[in-house]
């Protein structure tokens, strides 16, 4: 089988996409620099009930991400992703009621299902619009989308705090309703109703190859989904090096009287950002697997230069590599995810796949914070680094697929990768 003739990339579609995402993450994490304040200030909330409202997003995130790329499948992606973002615009409103504590939680809960629905059904549509050589491009730009939104609506809610919490709420509100309106202008793509997945040639026969056996032998659901579950376990082993860079590393230049590591982490996100616009398009030439495997390991050299480090500009250095590998690692193993799951199943794997990160995010955050108190801050950037290098072998360990995505050959990233086997 050949690959489905190159298509152009549908940038006003892409426009809409990217454009839903950035203003939707604005409006979720506007709040999020805003919260402990708000708390503190009208319910004289302590630590753990201000940990516990910020945070309990995740846990719906975790849970949602799967059953929203299913019915992202079954309905089609706009619908779902339309749905997030006015999830999100409706929690929005809800800040604005005088609301106790358990309601707070209840709606963090449910806007952590909205913020679901909106990055995992738009995931699957970007890759579902995308030709088959810039799908792992496209993937990493999408993160970039979603990036720039927290960037965006974090800064935004600090400044609006100076003016007012409802101002904050306001914008909490608007932003996810433009998203709404970018969404909705997007087309469906012609045929596919209940789909965003563009058919691939080949016979009625090979389309439905996909019997109950062959499901069956893929496995799995919700975070056990097969195509998902590799790749994933890998995704979370990066986030190691993540949670550690995010909440140890001013700590830790401080401990050595270096100090200025907000830079590091200026740094880091900048050049996260600038890797995947620059030479975002890697994992579709060089193959995902080899992509996957080298951005972990440099992942893992820049972790260990930041623990090692004697001044600051090796830290920013370790920084800048760290952000470098850990860039591509994220698309590189969501695109072996879509090359390995069915098209009609491709929105469960990919929300699956992601569950990963919030899910090794919750687990990394309380082990890094013991690693750092029964030790110490280098031994964080350590057990980062070490998890980070086993990210790398399980990236290139994972097996080849015998023949594409759902029996229709193999993408141009996976001959090259077979070409270089």
């Amino acid at each position: 089988m050949t690959d489905h003739p190159a298509r152009a990339v549908p940038r006003p579609a892409l426009v809409g996409i990217f454009g839903g995402l950035f203003a939707g993450y604005l409006g979720l994490t506007a709040v999020i620099p805003v919260l402990p304040a708000f708390l503190r200030d009208r319910h004289a909330a302590g630590d753990l009930v201000v940990g516990l409202v910020v945070t309990v997003t995740a846990g719906t995130a975790l849970l949602v991400r799967p059953v929203a790329g299913a019915l992202a499948d079954r309905y089609g992606h706009r619908t779902v992703m339309l749905t997030g973002a006015l999830v999100a615009a409706l929690g929005g409103l809800l800040y604005f009621l005088p609301l106790a504590v358990p309601a707070l939680v209840a709606v963090r809960l449910l806007l952590g299902a909205g913020e679901a629905a909106l990055f995992t059904a738009g995931a699957v549509w970007t890759v579902a619009l995308a030709p088959h050589h810039r799908r792992g491009q496209l993937i990493g730009l999408y993160g970039v989308s979603m990036w720039g939104g927290i960037s965006a609506g974090t800064f935004l809610g600090a400044t609006l705090q100076q003016v007012s919490f409802t101002a904050v709420w306001a914008l909490a509100a608007a932003a996810p309703l433009l998203a709404a309106a970018l969404i909705a202008l997007v087309p469906v793509p012609h045929g596919e109703p209940g789909t965003a997945a563009p058919r691939e040639p080949g016979t009625t026969a090979q389309r439905g190859a996909g019997t109950a056996a062959q499901r069956k032998s893929r496995g799995g659901g919700g975070l056990l989904l097969r195509p998902a579950l590799l790749p994933g376990t890998a995704l979370a082993l990066g986030a190691a090096g993540y949670a550690g860079l995010a909440a140890f590393v001013v700590l830790h230049l401080d401990a050595r009287g270096i100090g200025s590591g907000v830079l590091v982490l200026s740094c880091f996100s900048a050049v996260y950002a600038g890797t995947r616009l620059v030479i975002g398009h890697l994992p579709d030439k060089l193959g995902p697997r080899r992509v996957a495997a080298w951005s972990a390991a440099g992942e893992a050299v820049g972790l260990t230069i930041v623990a090692l480090a004697p001044n600051l500009p090796v830290a920013v250095a370790g920084g800048v590599v760290t952000g470098v590998g850990f860039s591509l690692l994220h698309p590189s193993l969501a695109l072996m995810v879509m090359n390995r799951a069915e098209p009609t199943r491709q929105g469960a794997a990919i929300g699956a796949y992601t569950s990963f990160w919030d899910l090794g995010l919750a687990v990394w955050g309380p082990v890094t914070g013991l690693v750092a108190a029964t030790l110490d801050y280098p031994a964080v950037f350590g057990v980062g680094a070490v998890c980070a290098v086993a990210a790398a072998a399980m990236a290139a360990w994972i097996g080849r697929p015998a023949g594409g995505a759902g029996g229709t050959g193999r993408t141009g990233s996976e001959r090259t990768e077979a070409r270089a086997a």
